[in-house]
């Protein structure tokens, strides 16, 4: 694989969550479909996520899962840390993103105005989030004007 069709991802769960198996399947499966997975556990703040999109600038995404519903807490350094440009590639959340059995809407449009750019509700809708992201990156790039 040349080094712009490899696709690495940083994966990891909520600061304040210790839910591993869904982390560890997660990574499995991208791994499977030829990922290069840098998978951080669980328990993992903000620091450590833009750390490790320091560590890899080339990374497609940030994912972030989330199973106690405290992710918004969890999240709270995101925007500074999207300011200082050290996280700068799209940042996906899934899982159970909220505490107590009701979901409020108004839940998701929190996340958005942490700097999350997708919010997934199903595991199976991850593969198609990256992939949707890659080609929007890819189009990006091809408007750039070339400088003479």
């Amino acid at each position: 694989m040349s080094p712009s069709e490899r696709r690495l991802v940083i994966l990891g769960v909520a600061a304040s969550d210790s839910h591993a198996v869904a982390n560890h399947l997660i990574a499995h499966a991208l791994r499977g479909l030829g990922f290069e997975v840098e998978n951080l556990g669980t328990c993992t703040p903000v620091e450590e996520f833009a750390q490790a999109c320091e560590q890899h600038p080339d990374a497609e995404a940030v994912i972030i899962g989330s199973l106690n519903g405290h992710v918004h807490e969890d999240l709270r350094d995101l925007p500074a840390a999207r300011e200082a440009g050290r996280i700068t590639c799209p940042v996906i959340v899934g899982g159970n993103l909220s505490v107590g059995s009701k979901k409020d809407p108004r839940d998701l449009e929190r996340l958005r105005a942490l700097g999350v750019d997708r919010i997934l509700q199903d595991p199976a809708q991850l593969l198609p989030a990256l992939d949707e992201l890659r080609a929007s990156r890819t189009a990006d790039r091809q408007r750039l004007p070339v400088a003479s």
